[in-house]
């Protein structure tokens, strides 16, 4: 009996051990998660653009193994988000534009599925994230008015911004670069629903990116609601102090494309190209941005923009 009662201490001891031991590297993987999600926002401050490529693409990496040992963790969930939209858009759409400058079709195409997949993962994970806040997403995207009374009701609180914003602009983001494919298009709303929550919690946001995505919306042709495109893209050059360089990009391409404001376009992407280091927080943000000013001032893609924006010959 004693022999027996010693070997369930000794047993009940290893259990405890053990469930300790995991318990221990659940808490530090946790905290790994939460310090890699803190200090991600140093990488926005990065002025090497081929530096912060291979960092971003690694970082992914890291994150989807995070996830896959804490598939529950809402930290590594906002991480995969954030990453796949910001990579889609800053690193692979920029391959897209490239192999199209250069009429390489077949790398065009291929690049175009990378970012449509980039997309995908984004608003996979995105769409997971908000589960973790409340149940019914699919059966709330019924239509505009469902979608949005199911998110005034769940989502209210400040830190709510981020998550829809992030997947609200993953799937703007996937529209445009799909905008042959009638399905996503007819989707665009949901996007828009998305990220107009997410202004409402906070509109100030990653310096007023929300704002900045639906001025652009606001702008998709010249029969849109350019008043409101214009009323957003100055309340964020207000808050940025004029030095967020993407925004002012999106202002040329899209609210003065739409326009057919011509030497506004030009003067607005060479301004971009002019601008030094203004913005410190955003700095890797700003380098996209010169890159693509510079690409579209360019005679690869000036004759396609002057069509599109009605710009004179």
């Amino acid at each position: 009996m004693r022999f027996s009662g010693t070997i369930a201490a000794a047993m009940l001891a290893i259990s405890a051990l053990f469930c300790n031991t995991g318990c221990v590297k659940s808490i530090l993987l946790k905290g790994q998660i939460q310090g890699t999600r803190q200090a991600s926002s140093a990488a926005d401050t990065l002025h090497d653009y081929e530096v912060a490529r291979h960092a971003a693409f690694a970082g992914l990496v890291q994150f989807e193994g995070m996830h896959k040992l804490a598939p529950a963790n809402e930290d590594a969930l906002f991480l995969l988000v954030k990453g796949w939209a910001g990579a889609s858009y800053g690193f692979i759409e920029d391959d897209l534009e490239i192999a199209e400058d250069m009429g390489d079709r077949p790398m065009a195409d291929y690049h175009k599925q990378r970012a449509l997949a980039g997309y995908e993962r984004a608003i996979q994970y995105g769409i997971e994230l908000l589960s973790k806040r409340a149940d019914g997403f699919t059966e709330a995207r019924k239509n505009a008015d469902t979608l949005r009374k199911w998110l005034r009701e769940n989502f209210v609180d400040k830190e709510d911004a981020g998550p829809l914003l992030w997947l609200g602009y993953a799937w703007v983001a996937r529209t445009n670069v799909a905008k042959d494919d009638p399905e996503m298009v007819a989707e665009l709303w949901v996007g828009v629903t998305l990220v107009q929550r997410s202004v409402e919690l906070d509109e100030t946001y990653a310096f007023g990116n929300g704002m900045t995505i639906l001025a652009s919306y606001h702008a998709r042709t010249a029969q849109a609601e350019l008043d409101q495109s214009k009323m957003l893209f100055d309340k964020v050059f207000a808050l940025t102090n004029n030095r967020a360089l993407l925004a002012k990009f999106n202002y040329a391409s899209r609210y003065l494309c739409a326009k057919a404001d011509y030497e506004g376009y030009k003067k607005t992407l060479q301004e971009i190209l002019d601008a030094g280091d203004i913005f410190p927080e955003q700095r890797l943000q700003n380098a996209i941005a010169k890159r693509r000013a510079r690409r579209y001032l360019g005679p690869a893609r000036m004759a396609e923009i002057r069509e599109d924006c009605g710009f004179p010959g």
